[in-house]
């Protein structure tokens, strides 16, 4: 084998032309080196040098290269310079430091060996390399979290409220710690700290505001910020106090959207006491709405109808008006929604007219008044007279009053003597609450002698005292009802009202020979809002409930909280009017709490809110109609009149405010007046009536005078359409009257809403005296037929005292008319046969059927001269037909004696105004149009 090497050698040798190495070249044991991620070269320390001790010869002594052994070594060494050993270490692929910090590995030198060809070369021995990757700052920070929250109870400081925390991906401890947090939401009561610890700088209040939302950034050592910040949210939680939480303070509540739950996530929080019942008591005041609370509004009488009271009862405190004129100077309270209030200030007071009092109240009979009373002033305060009757003159008996003694109720009721002179109960008293409690009450007095019962807002309550007088003897002497203090016409030098009352009234009203029945007081006095209960099949078995009369006062009761939770949020509101009294209704709950044993039961504040009612939507009521009727003298005379509303329509509409645009609306009217324009009607020779039978079927009742005629009552518009319609104006002696003027108003409400002003003219069309003959045959106008005109020969004999040339004249004329007669008999006689068999068919009244017809008739104004003589015996005839009034209304005679007339009236000519083929025909005398 040695020989082998040495021949090798040689050969080598010979082709090299060099020396045989003989030293191996030499490095450093060990090298350190850094290398910046992302960068190829690497710096060491010493530097890369290799030495061989066969230098300068060539090849031998030169350094060839550097090899590296190591696994996945990403670095490759480079010899810079074959002469002086030098070389460089590089990066032979990319370095991450957040890959690998650091990498060892093993080099070598090798020489040229003997020749270009590296044959024989020789190598170092082994160095070790460790590098250092050194850390580039391309990463920001990054929270861990992408939301934090946290919960702090009012009041306190924290230390610590919540910690956030965010990293950096760089792999060295100055690129990849972060050293700063910051909070980026400016004034807020709060701070962190370079840990990312939040604390508070100030105490948190639940009332101020319950949660904060913050914005939070970090930095890393190298000052590199994050490129997102973190959402941090703190819910600030009250201290823990027992009471009734997640309530609205104020509720709105829309007109005609039924019943409103008031506090529908209402929830008791006990903060953990043990607890064994709750109660729980809801009102609703509404003492400042209306008369104590939203009822309706209507007049009292219209009022006392709906709710089906008796009639006959006397409005004792009405509107001022030209026939209710005794309350024109009392004082009203404005504002009430057409609520008609007196208040009485101690100086006010008004005598009853005599023709308005009741003269005979009987054994039973019933006084009824709204009143609002509050102590009285002084230790031994005077009487205070709602209602007296005592003597006019002479003397100063009171025969009955009712007043208000030291927050006493009081009924004097004096009887007339009788044959049996005794004792008899004479004062009722009751001592309540509610005479003094400045609100409204509804106060009924039901008198069946020697029983008296008063009710107050619908309880009946009993006199705890009553005493008994002597019967007044009877005398001549007249009385005076007096409202609002107590007439003395006796016994002082200058009559006067003594005993004035202090407060208000509205709806005095007395009825004799009947008491009211506890139904209709109910009625009467009933609230149209109130508290409700939603659902009662969903409340927990243990839950009680009840409500007082009114609903303005609702208890709760129960063993469980959640049980009372889930029925407060049941509670509702609810106003049943179609227009409500628009305003706030305080609310007020009221809560105790009952424990176990003897532990300390929690106390739970009582809390207000209240219900706000938004206003309704207004209606607008339009009356629609024919403004303008035209009928003939004979119309008027006749047993039905005319119908000057005929063709009424009362429409009512309202603007919605959520959804624009207009709406018909359907609601009730509570009185509508007919007004004459210009004079007032004559009775002894015109009336404005309206049938009874109109009325039946319906709310409705109607008064006339001479102003007009007004029609009351609580009904639908259709049924006061109907009753219009049927509304007839008659004048028996029309004279020279040539128009009557009317004006239409209808109201809701007592007339919180009013209609337009409806005005009607109906004109009268008289005859005139025959100027000259009009031959009709000439030139007939369209929808006229010629006619028999008999009375004109009566008017031409009743000048037959004129001298001889006009003799001559009027043989002529009557010669002439003589043939025109013959003529239009011959026509009429025609036209009669024409349509008898229709008239075998109908039995309606030429009224009736004339305005079933719906034509519209044009009158020739020429005809007018030729009816003026006939229209006198028209008048004549009218006045002697039978027409019956019963109450003020006409009976209509039959329709048999309207064809045994018609059947008198053949022979003349007469033409009633029928339907004849879809024809009218013109009565010649005295026919209906």
């Amino acid at each position: 084998m040695q020989n082998k090497k040495t021949r090798i050698y040689c050969e080598k040798s010979v082709d090299g032309g060099g020396r045989d190495a003989e030293h191996k070249p030499w490095i450093e044991t060990s090298y350190h080196g850094v290398i910046t991620e992302n960068m190829e070269t690497v710096l060491l320390d010493p530097p890369l040098v290799a030495l061989d001790k066969d230098a300068p010869v060539p090849y031998a002594g030169e350094i060839c290269s550097f090899k590296i052994f190591g696994q996945d070594a990403p670095f490759e060494a480079v010899v810079l310079n074959r002469t002086s050993g030098e070389g460089i270490l590089r990066a032979s692929s990319h370095v991450d430091c957040e890959n690998q910090k650091e990498y060892t590995f093993i080099i070598q030198a090798y020489d040229c060996g003997d020749g270009p060809s590296g044959a024989n070369w020789k190598k170092s021995h082994k160095a070790v390399v460790h590098i250092q990757v050194d850390d580039v700052n391309e990463f920001s920070p990054v929270f861990r979290e992408s939301l934090y929250k946290a919960s702090v109870t009012e009041g306190k400081i924290y230390d610590s409220i919540l910690q956030v925390e965010a990293w950096d991906q760089d792999c060295s401890p100055q690129y990849s710690q972060i050293c700063n947090y910051e909070i980026v939401t400016g004034g807020t009561p709060f701070a962190i700290d370079r840990n990312g610890n939040i604390r508070n700088t100030e105490r948190l209040s639940y009332e101020k505001q319950q949660s904060y939302r913050i914005m939070v950034s970090a930095f890393d050592c190298g000052q590199k910020k994050a490129k997102e910040d973190v959402v941090v949210h703190i819910e600030v939680k009250p201290v823990c106090k027992p009471g009734w939480q997640g309530w609205n303070k104020r509720v709105d509540y829309e007109p005609g959207t039924g019943s409103k739950q008031l506090f529908p996530k209402m929830h008791l929080e006990t903060c953990g006491g043990p607890l064994s019942g709750v109660k729980a008591m809801v009102e609703l005041q509404t003492n400042h709405i209306g008369k104590g609370c939203d009822r309706e509004t209507y007049s009292e009488k219209s009022l006392q109808k709906l709710c089906g009271a008796a009639s006959g009862s006397t409005d004792l405190l009405p509107a001022p008006s030209p026939s209710a004129n005794w309350t024109a100077s009392l004082l009203t309270d404005s504002g009430r929604e057409s609520d008609l209030i007196y208040r009485f200030d101690g100086n006010q007071a008004a005598n009853v007219p005599d023709h308005v009092v009741p003269q005979n109240l009987t054994d039973q009979f019933t006084i009824a008044t709204w009143m609002k009373h509050g102590p009285s002033p002084g230790l031994r305060a005077a009487k205070e007279t709602i209602l007296c009757n005592s003597d006019k003159t002479e003397m100063n008996r009171h025969h009955y009053s009712l007043y208000v003694h030291n927050c006493r109720l009081v009924f004097l009721l004096r009887r007339d003597f009788t044959q049996i002179d005794t004792y008899r109960p004479a004062e009722f008293h009751w001592k309540l609450e509610q005479i003094c409690d400045k609100e409204w009450h509804y106060y009924v007095i039901n008198v069946e002698f020697p029983a008296v019962t008063l009710f107050v807002d619908g309880v009946t309550y009993e006199p705890y005292l009553v005493t008994d007088d002597w019967p007044i003897h009877s005398s001549k002497i007249d009385t005076q009802l007096t409202v609002g203090a107590c007439w003395q016409g006796g016994e002082v030098a200058t009559p006067r009202f003594t005993q004035y009352f202090h407060g208000s009234l509205s709806g005095l009203t007395i009825r004799p020979g009947r008491i009211e029945t506890q139904k209709v007081i109910s009625c009467l006095q009933a609230c149209k809002e109130g508290l409700d209960i939603n659902s009662l099949e969903s409340l927990a078995k243990d839950i009680k409930f009840h409500f007082n009369p009114a609903q303005s006062v609702l208890v709760l009761e129960g063993e469980d909280v959640d049980s009372i939770n889930t029925a407060m949020t049941k509670v509702s509101y609810i106003n049943s009017r179609q227009f409500p009294t628009p305003g706030l209704r305080r609310l007020h709950i009221s809560t105790s709490v009952q424990c176990f044993g003897e532990d300390t039961c929690v106390s739970i504040p009582d809390i207000k809110a209240m219900v706000m009612v938004l206003p309704p939507s207004e209606p607008t009521i339009t009356i629609s109609g024919s403004k303008q009727l035209v009928r003939p003298a004979s119309d008027l005379r006749s047993p039905l009149g005319v119908a000057p509303f005929k063709e009424l329509r009362i429409t009512s509409t309202v603007m919605k405010v959520h959804r624009p645009g207009v709406m018909e609306l359907m609601h009730n009217l509570d009185y509508c007046d007919v007004l004459v324009i210009g004079e007032e009607l004559e009775p002894e020779r015109e009336s404005l009536e309206i049938h009874h039978s109109a009325l039946l079927g319906k709310h409705l009742d109607a008064t006339n005078s001479t102003s007009g005629i007004s029609i009351y009552g609580v009904d639908s518009m259709a049924h006061y359409e109907q009753v219009l319609r049927q509304l007839r104006y008659r004048n028996w002696r029309p004279g020279s009257l040539t128009e009557r003027r009317f004006r239409l108003t209808c109201s809701e409400l007592n007339g919180r809403y009013t209609s337009n002003e409806f005005n009607l003219e109906v004109s009268v069309l008289h005859h005139t005296a025959p100027m000259e003959h009009v031959n009709h045959m000439a030139a007939q106008a369209q929808y006229m037929r010629p006619v028999h005109h008999p009375l004109m020969i009566h008017s031409l004999n009743s000048h037959m005292s004129a001298p001889p040339a006009a003799t001559v004249v009027i043989v002529v004329c009557i010669a002439a008319l003589v043939i025109i007669v013959v003529i239009g008999i011959y026509r009429i006689h025609a036209a009669h046969q024409e349509g008898s068999r229709d008239d075998e068919d109908e039995i309606k009244d030429p009224e009736s059927d004339w305005e079933s017809s719906g034509l519209n008739i044009t009158v020739n104004p020429m005809e007018a001269h030729g009816k003026a003589v006939r229209g006198e015996e028209c008048e004549e005839e009218d006045d002697e037909d039978d027409a019956e009034l019963v109450g003020g209304m006409t009976m209509v005679e039959s329709d048999s004696s309207d064809e045994e007339e018609e059947e008198e009236n053949k022979g003349r000519g007469e033409v009633n105004g029928r339907k004849q083929k879809g024809k009218p025909e013109w009565d010649s005398s005295c026919g209906t149009y």
